[in-house]
């Protein structure tokens, strides 16, 4: 099943489990995987930043793509194939989407600045890659350090047509979904799917602003299904009111470095990841952030009991 432009509800983001040797875990992956679709979501997306893909080596990226595509059986999982060369990129995008995959996520390369450098880019990236592969644009200028103005997305979905979903990371960036879905409906851009990541941090009022659903790596996915459903049935209110509950949580795990570590951790007290290893070089995760996690998860099931760990 491939991607298109009516991706809606959960896509989320999965972390590479590691034995403590830093091998790859495949007992957890495969429970990783039944994890997310028993927890609602339609899709997830591997080999992104939460990943740790720059720690793979090709080989280990290619058996960790066979193995989760081989389990979903069918259902949808997105493959982060972003590299420094197009070479790299073409090679993984096209063997993946043999197996099975539904589509790919390509992030703007490091060091562009214009927006003519990086429309150039995309189009060059999709020439490689082949225009046949449904892709989603990874708008997250906090990590690639590259900015896309609202006028410069426009232009790579129209001069790109497999481009059928925009990860939208933008902060502050609720605007700029107004303005996007805007131009949908005056016709000066055509209708793509957006999903929101950010660790969802923004979900509720991205909801609110006309986004389709979420694509990010918050361990509680289940709680991200809800509120899309919530929200999309016409219960705002409701649909706040759980998400409020999770935001100390969600707040917290958004750190830049320990954030990671802190999802892979409730991961492990979920019981999906045998191990909360992150591949080295890795932030410390200190006893001191251990027991402040472990005191939000505890004020998370007093608000909601269904979340008790």
């Amino acid at each position: 099943m491939k991607i298109d432009t009516s991706a809606s509800g959960v896509y989320s983001i999965a972390p590479t489990p590691f034995l403590e040797d830093g091998s790859i875990d495949w007992t957890s992956v495969d429970r990783m995987t039944d994890f997310y679709f028993e927890a609602g979501c339609n899709g997830f997306t591997i080999l992104g930043v939460l990943g740790e893909a720059p720690k793979l080596d090709a080989e280990e990226a290619l058996a960790l793509a066979t193995r989760v595509i081989k389990r979903a059986n069918g259902r949808p999982i997105i493959v982060g194939v972003s590299a420094p060369g197009f070479a790299a990129m073409r090679s993984l995008s096209r063997k993946v989407m043999d197996m099975g995959a539904a589509g790919v996520m390509i992030a703007p390369g490091a060091g562009l600045k214009t927006d003519d450098q990086i429309a150039a880019y995309f189009r060059n990236a999709i020439e490689a890659i082949g225009g046949d592969i449904p892709w989603v644009l990874q708008d997250y200028p906090h990590s690639t350090g590259v900015t896309m103005s609202n006028g410069l997305v426009r232009r790579v979905v129209t001069e790109n047509p497999s481009l059928v979903i925009l990860k939208h990371e933008d902060w502050p960036g609720l605007d700029k979904i107004t303005a996007l879905r805007g131009w949908e409906k005056d016709g000066s851009m055509r209708k793509i799917s957006i999903l929101v990541g950010n660790n969802g941090l923004f979900l509720d009022f991205e909801l609110d602003r006309g986004v389709d659903g979420a694509n990010t790596g918050y361990a509680f996915p289940d709680m991200l299904v809800e509120a899309v459903k919530l929200s999309k049935d016409g219960k705002r209110d409701t649909a706040h009111d759980l998400f409020d509950a999770h935001l100390p949580l969600l707040r917290y795990d958004h750190q830049p470095g320990v954030g990671l570590a802190v999802r892979k951790y409730v991961l492990q007290r979920r019981g999906v990841l045998s191990t909360a290893v992150m591949r080295k070089p890795a932030p410390s995760f200190t006893a001191e952030t251990r027991a402040e996690v472990d005191y939000l998860l505890a004020r998370l099931a007093k608000r909601d009991p269904r979340y008790k760990l």
